[in-house]
């Protein structure tokens, strides 16, 4: 395994430490869940098997609040200035239904975005 998968995945624990994300067993799904990922893809994550994608790493320095350089490369530390830094969001999904359905909207257009919300309003409209 690459010096740079174990480095990154012990930062990543360090971040999920952080931000408050069980440890133990279940870790594995929950970060499935977050990221809308195979259980698999996350265990690789997090066994220094595998990499994210690079827009995957700077989501995650987003949602776990830490410095995306330090996550990335480890360099600097893991908050700090140069961190990526967002509010953070009002809501938390509580299913995987609801994270695809949040991601799916988050990629839409302005214009797609606001079709869907008239149909998904028309359809909570429907009794």
């Amino acid at each position: 395994m690459p010096s740079s998968n174990r480095g990154f995945s012990q930062r990543l624990h360090m971040a999920l430490d952080m931000s408050g994300l069980k440890k133990g067993r279940g870790r594995t799904t929950q970060l499935a869940d977050l990221f809308d990922v195979s259980r698999e893809t996350a265990r690789k994550w997090l066994n220094a098997e595998g990499l994210p994608e690079l827009a995957r790493q700077i989501d995650m320095a987003v949602r776990f609040g830490v410095n995306f350089e330090w996550l990335a490369t480890g360099r600097g530390a893991p908050e700090g200035v140069t961190g990526v830094r967002e509010p953070p969001a009002m809501y938390r999904p509580e299913t995987r239904e609801q994270l695809r359905l949040v991601g799916i909207v988050t990629r839409l257009p302005r214009e797609r975005r606001n079709a869907l919300l008239l149909i998904a309003e028309a359809l909570a409209d429907v009794t």
